[in-house]
């Protein structure tokens, strides 16, 4: 998968950093840094912000929420449908467990007042960090 500035060197193509630098409205010092992925100075990660990936993605003609997902500030559908995914495995295994089914079954059967008590216990459990 590529990163960020490789897609955005792809997407430049044989522009130079200055031509391009130009058409997007930052300097052509910059875009390389983006490019790179890190400031040559203080060797840190740059990521560029939300304003800076709408003028790439308007002089580049890309997806501006592709670009986000690329820069990290989104996560891709595609890692959102994959959690949901695994959410619902877990709630299936959970709620075809045997021994919970008959836990189940006996529920309606309880009084309320029983009931919410085993709510606010459970809550408890919650609140303590034991679930």
């Amino acid at each position: 998968m590529k990163t960020l500035g490789e897609l955005l060197k792809e997407l430049r193509g044989s522009e130079s950093l200055r031509d391009a630098s130009k058409r997007i409205g930052i300097s052509h010092t910059y875009l390389d840094t983006i490019e790179k992925g890190f400031d040559k100075r203080s060797g840190k990660h740059v990521n560029p912000t939300p304003e800076t990936l709408k003028l790439l993605s308007k002089a580049y003609k890309y997806d501006y929420k592709e670009l986000l997902i690329k820069a990290g500030y989104l996560e891709s559908d595609t890692s959102e449908e994959t959690k949901s995914e695994k959410d619902e495995a877990e709630f299936q295994a959970f709620a075809n467990n045997p021994t919970l089914q008959k836990w189940y079954k006996e529920l309606p059967k309880s009084k309320e007042e029983d009931l919410e008590k085993l709510r606010k216990m459970w809550e408890i459990l919650k609140d303590n960090g034991e679930l």
